[in-house]
């Protein structure tokens, strides 16, 4: 089987089986998605849910947020991992949003990871989401997945298995490719003990033709 042939296989599979497919962040605008994903770093998204309603609450705009104390943005995201700095970035990235941006959240991917606590994965989900642009941000459920199922080949970074996914996925299907390999990361192929015996790809998984 050719690496093609192996993403026609599981891209077709997904859009049959999955047709709609998105992430699991609540949000109502670019702005509480910057927010929710800054926050979902190395934190799940359950919890980063139960955290926003409050935040939102409090710090409705970017402008309310841009005048916050350091202190008080912790007390509401203190039950997520490393909320010191993530409430230093957010606060950072609120005022490069007023004063740079006019508060408006950038579509350009660059232009996004100018701001506090946004790197590039940040920035891809940012423009693939709300803009709708073949961004495909690689978090550790696409890396994981996208290497057993032999889509990427001894990549080393997430930047490297992004540009092998990209080179050999349809522009207008990154965006909910993305997602299709999310979600198979965090139901299915669980970094662990991935549930093989669940798995509808296995017919073309190389972790399952090596392990199985």
């Amino acid at each position: 089987m050719t690496k093609k042939e192996r993403f026609e296989f599981i891209l077709d599979y997904f859009a049959k089986h999955q047709p709609v497919a998105e992430t699991e962040l609540h949000y109502n605008n670019a702005y509480e998605l910057m927010v929710a994903v800054i926050l979902s770093a190395q934190c799940t998204d359950k919890r980063v849910n139960v955290i926003t309603p409050r935040f939102f609450k409090q710090f409705p705009t970017a402008k309310f947020l841009s005048l916050a104390m350091q202190e008080d943005v912790f007390e509401v995201i203190r039950s997520c991992s490393y909320p010191n700095n993530k409430a230093k970035h957010l606060i950072g990235m609120a005022k490069m949003l007023i004063e740079d941006f006019d508060g408006k959240v950038p579509s350009d991917i660059d232009e996004l990871q100018k701001m506090p606590g946004v790197g590039r994965k940040t920035a891809n989900v940012i423009a693939s989401v709300v803009f709708n642009k073949p961004a495909l941000a690689v978090d550790t459920h696409v890396f994981r997945v996208a290497a057993r199922l032999g889509l990427s080949t001894n990549a080393k970074n997430p930047l490297e298995t992004e540009k092998q996914l990209v080179k050999y996925i349809p522009e207008d299907k990154i965006p909910i490719a993305h997602h299709w390999l999310i979600l198979h990361g965090r139901y299915i192929c669980l970094a662990r003990s991935p549930k093989c015996n669940e798995c509808p790809l296995t017919a073309w998984c190389k972790y399952y033709a090596k392990n199985m």
